[in-house]
């Protein structure tokens, strides 16, 4: 997954700042945090990131095309548009059936 910032005080188009590449899961940081981080990621169809548990909830919102994204075993399909919460400690899967893309807030606050 290749990872690069984007430029602070400077308005974007969120789907336009990312791009689209073959076989590949590409991912913008827009804000790194110790207590959180905003990504915006674009998928290629087929490709996932792979099953995890983190301990903090995350905030995925479909900004392109339409994602799958498996919570402790139940699929939701999320068409542009659409969010979910992902909630700390559970067992989740982001996966791609087609192209799309998301905007991935993850808060870290809260947990200590």
């Amino acid at each position: 997954m290749k990872k690069i910032e984007i430029e602070k005080s400077k308005g974007v188009i969120m789907v336009e700042i990312i791009e689209y590449e073959p076989h590949s899961v590409v991912s913008k940081t827009i804000i790194n945090k110790t207590t959180g981080n905003v990504n915006v990621m674009s998928f290629d169809n087929g490709e996932a990131l792979v099953e995890k548990i983190t301990p903090f909830d995350s905030f995925a919102q479909i900004i392109d095309g339409r994602a799958e994204i498996v919570i402790d075993g139940k699929s939701h399909l999320l068409d542009t548009g659409h969010a979910i919460v992902i909630p700390a400690h559970t067992s989740h899967i982001v996966k791609a059936n087609e192209q799309f893309k998301m905007v991935l807030t993850i808060i870290k606050s809260g947990y200590e």
